[in-house]
This record gives structure tokens, sequence and C-alpha cells, in this order.
């Protein structure tokens, strides 16, 4: 098993900072937040771009993709009803295919809830025939650069929109695409009535990428939330992606999230296997 750290919870720390740090703790690799190196990615130049993949081979950590896709710039809408934002963002999406093939990263997830929410009065059929189409136009240039482009299924409280994982796969299997796949979410699967590990078990097939944390929203490790059957079914669909921990909530800090998290996921991996 691979496992990750996502950039954005190290606040103002520069990503070769963040490399370094991810290198020294024992990540294998580091998922990056758009936003947190421009408020666009065109504003980053093709030789700054080189920085950041060389900085990455520096330190032998991978960039794994991208994630929060969508927060900046203002504006963007994937599934937007208006013609002029969705193309958009359709533009600023095959940027950051680019951007994302060019820093080495093979995945990107959709989270971005706000950006995706069914508006007040539109038919959700439409919506999601606006999504299905958003994201095949999106292939050509997902399959020229090698990235898989992955779908997560999100909580109610976050948006009204793919919430479930049937949901995810029924999109998935609907494109029809290996550059379209499953993303899915430690916090977010906590949602679903029924296990996580029936959950994971669904999604055989399907995943490309995982998210860990907890329900309460901090690392793994730091709630309720027990890894160690989510590793064992991870396995036995033969999950052979990145794990990546993921933190909305960084008390106690974050350099003691990433530590503490890991150490805790290694733990139940290990115990995941006997």
């Amino acid at each position: 098993m691979k496992f990750a750290v996502c950039n954005e919870m190290f606040e103002e720390r520069d990503i070769e900072w963040v490399l370094r740090f991810a290198a020294e703790t024992g990540f294998h690799g580091v998922e990056i937040a758009p936003f947190t190196l421009a408020k666009s990615v065109t504003e980053i130049p093709p030789e700054r771009r080189e920085e950041i993949r060389s900085a990455a081979k520096d330190t032998g950590v991978e960039i794994v993709g991208l994630h929060w896709l969508l927060v900046s710039p203002k504006g963007l809408y994937l599934n937007s009803t208006d013609e002029g934002v969705r193309k958009k963002t359709f533009g600023y999406f095959c940027d950051l295919i680019e951007f994302c093939g060019d820093l080495g990263g093979s995945v990107m997830v959709v989270g971005s809830p706000k950006q995706r929410n069914v508006p007040d009065g539109v038919p959700k059929g439409r919506v999601w025939e606006i999504t299905r189409q958003f994201f095949i136009d999106c292939l050509p240039t997902a399959k020229k650069r090698g990235v898989t482009i992955c779908i997560e299924p999100l909580a109610r409280e976050e948006t009204n929109f793919i919430n479930t994982t049937a949901e995810g796969i029924k999109l998935v299997d609907e494109i029809g695409s290996p550059y379209f796949k499953l993303h899915l979410d430690a916090k977010a699967m906590h949602d679903e009535a029924r296990p996580i590990e029936g959950i994971i078990e669904s999604s055989r097939g399907y995943l490309a990428h995982f998210h860990a944390n907890d329900a309460n929203r901090k690392a793994p490790g730091f709630g309720e939330t027990d890894f160690v059957p989510i590793f064992r079914s991870l396995k036995e669909t033969g999950y052979e992606g990145y794990v990546s921990i993921e933190v909305f909530d960084n008390d106690p800090g974050p350099l003691v999230m990433a530590k503490e998290g890991l150490a805790y996921l290694k733990k139940c991996y290990a115990a995941a296997a006997t």
C-alpha cells in the first residue's frame, strides 16, 4: 500500500517544503490542491511546473495528482445550466489536466461540492446529463496526459449531487472510459446507510484513489474510525492505488496529524494483513 498526504493541510508552507517533509516522514506521495499554488494554474509557467516536478523527483516522493479542483478561480461550476459558465469551467478543467500531467500526477479527484450542486428548480436528470457530457468532453485531454478523473461521492451535508457510491459507479459506467473512475473518502462514506467494508466491496474494479480521514474530519487515528477493516476490504478488492491523508480539522497541528496519522495507518495496514 502506498501512502500520500494532501498539501493544503500545511497551510502556508511551500510545496518544496511539503515534499521534503513527506519524504522525511515516510510518505510515498503528495497530493496537491491547486489553489495553494496559485489562484489559477494558468498563472504557473512551464519553468515553475518543471521545478515542482524536479523537487518531487529529488526527494523521491511522487506527486500523486490533484484535488480541491474548482475552489479557485471564482465562478467555476462544472454542471451549470449557464452555457458560458460551463464553457469557462470546461476550459479550466482541461487546464488542470494539463497541469496535473506536467507535474507527473496521474489522478484528479472531483470533489468540489459547491461547484456541482443541483440548482433549485432544475431537474436532477438534466444536471446528470450535463455532468456526464462534461466529463466525456474532458476524456481526450485526460487520455493524452495519462490522467484519470475520479468522481468523489460526498455526504448530503456537503452537496446534493452524487452522494452515494452507487451513484458514482453509475456515472463511471455511463461514461465508460479507463480515464474516468471512482474515488472514495472514509469520512464521506460514514454518511451512507451501510458498512464501509460493504461500500468498498461494491467498488471493486472501479476504485482509483482513496482518501483517509476520520468521521470527525481529523486525520486517521484521531477519532473512532477503525481502519483495519477498511484496509482488509481494500486488499480483498485488489486495490493497489494510494491511500492519501486528507484533513479538514488541523487541531493539534498539521505536523502531528501527518506523522501520527501515517503511523496509525501503517499499524492498521499491518494488522489487516494478519
